[in-house]
């Protein structure tokens, strides 16, 4: 269909190995999870396969990655990388990874640690916490954005709009009343990318609207 190809549920399951219980309960929870939507043919629920697959490799990684996640300790002690890592599930080379490349969502420190030959950035647990929940963080992978040359020129990139919000707004208004997992297929199949990621810019664009 359209060169893509659909499964229903029982492929579903043999092609990625799940059990059934598991593929319902995602389906079920398709409001608050992000599920790729449905589509019925010869009255049998139908999912783009490729969109699903991709969805629930990164819906599996993220659950991973937050089942790592140490959750115990006061939320406001200030802990240096090596205290971060452990937090997070990491080896702490990732943490000084971090420091060159952050990825989205990576807060700033609270205190910073003047040293020989280095600084020594400090968090708190919370705000660790706050990272590993967050829509966009992606814990126990390489960072995401290169920082600026400059803070001010980074916050000023940071402020520009997101061009699938822009998107996912003109989307919403072309047809309002669409569920957002439509939207976002709709999307990912028009721009490219992942049905998830924009999914979230769905999301974005319906907060600015309200």
């Amino acid at each position: 269909m359209g060169g893509r190809q659909f499964a229903d549920r029982k492929d579903l399951i043999a092609h990625s190995g799940y059990g059934e219980t598991s593929v319902r309960a995602w389906w079920r929870d398709r409001d608050d999870n992000g599920h790729p939507p449905a589509r019925e043919i010869d009255g049998v629920m139908h999912w783009d396969l490729t969109a699903w697959s991709q969805w629930a490799e990164e819906s599996t990684q993220q659950r991973r990655n937050l089942d790592r996640i140490d959750r115990g300790g006061d939320p406001d002690e200030e802990l240096p990388p090596a205290g971060q890592a452990r937090v997070l599930g990491v080896d702490p080379s990732r943490i000084t990874a971090y420091g060159k490349n952050p990825p989205p969502g990576w807060p700033d420190p609270v205190r910073t640690e003047k040293l020989p030959t280095r600084d020594r950035e400090y968090r708190t647990r919370r705000q660790l916490w706050e990272f590993a929940d967050g829509a966009c963080s992606r814990v126990g992978t390489a960072g995401g954005r290169p920082p600026g040359p400059d803070p001010k020129v980074r916050a000023a990139k940071e402020a520009q709009p997101d061009p699938r919000v822009a998107a996912a707004v003109d989307a919403l208004a072309a047809r309002p009343g669409r569920k957002a997992g439509e939207v976002a297929l709709e999307l990912a199949e028009l721009h490219g990318g992942s049905v998830p990621v924009w999914r979230r810019a769905v999301t974005a664009a319906r907060k600015q609207t309200r």
